[in-house]
């Protein structure tokens, strides 16, 4: 389902809203002029209050709008859980992101951001801070979105004192990417499945092995095909022309590059499209890692 809800920086005129649940002293839930329920922020908005009061719009600095009952629980329960600080600055990352890639991202994004911007603070205060397997590929194949992350790390430090490994920066462009891909249509998506199970198979079948699909290895090889066959379909092949590191893993993995070579004849058989020499570099790399080791 989606989230569906729309973000306002304030309220102004209208008749008065009434509390129908205190959240914390920042968070209630209320009702719309058309009987939506609605997610109401501001600091001290709740202090003192009891449901059935009113809510003083002065106070108010943010509001969600959103579509069904399962989703402003969701909402709710998120906003109930972390700070206003951070609600506020994931939403300056989210505009600015917005701004910088002239982009309308998914609604989802102010849930999901919201909430690993709230972990990563919390690991980073108890010394847990975790490296980021796809780093390399995220400043490669999404140079605008991990820009924006390293921005959203200064944010971060700037306004909550809180210092973030520099990995989290690829991992908000992760979260970016995944906002801007959320209205890809069913074929596409459809598309995308079966691009990811038909390379598997190859791979399966040039090693002859059955995967061990609780590994990390594993793990991090589902990702890349995912995020390059989202690249492929969107017609987002980069190229570097780096021909010393093309020639070096043909040279260092060479059972695992021939099954590249059988991939990408596939590719330009069964979808019109060819592998740039960077994504065989790294496809090749991933093949090596979850088949070879």
């Amino acid at each position: 389902m989606s989230l569906g809800f729309s973000f306002y920086s304030r309220i102004k005129g209208g008749g008065e809203m009434i509390i129908e649940k205190i959240l914390n002293n920042n968070v209630v839930l209320t009702l719309t002029a058309d009987e939506k329920e609605m997610v109401v922020m501001g600091r001290g908005l709740a202090f003192n209050k009891r449901v059935g009061d009113g809510i003083d719009p002065t106070l108010i600095e943010k509001t969600f709008v959103t579509e069904g009952k399962e989703v402003t629980e969701q909402l709710a329960e998120l906003f109930k859980e972390i700070p206003l600080d951070e609600i506020e600055v994931a939403n300056e990352i989210i505009q600015l992101a917005q701004k910088e890639l002239d982009v309308k991202l998914s609604t989802n994004i102010h849930l999901t951001l919201t909430d690993h911007i709230h972990f990563a603070i919390t690991r980073s205060k108890e010394g847990l801070d975790l490296k980021n397997p796809l780093i390399w590929e995220i400043k490669k194949f999404y140079k605008k979105e991990y820009q924006i992350g390293l921005n959203a790390i200064d944010r971060i430090q700037e306004k909550l004192g809180v210092t973030l490994n520099p990995d989290e920066a690829g991992s908000i462009a992760l979260h970016i990417v995944n906002a801007r891909q959320g209205d890809q249509d069913m074929n596409q998506t459809f598309q995308m499945t079966k691009i990811v199970q038909d390379i598997l198979n190859i791979v399966r079948m040039h090693y002859g092995l059955v995967f061990d699909e609780n590994s990390l290895n594993y793990t991090r090889f589902i990702t890349h095909l995912q995020y390059f066959a989202q690249r492929m379909i969107a017609g987002e092949i980069h190229e570097s022309g780096d021909d010393f590191l093309y020639e070096q893993v043909q040279i260092k993995y060479p059972k695992a590059f021939d099954c590249t070579v059988k991939i990408n004849s596939y590719l330009k058989s069964a979808h019109q499209k060819e592998m740039s020499m960077d994504e065989q570099v790294y496809l090749t790399i991933h093949i090596h890692r979850v088949a070879d080791n």
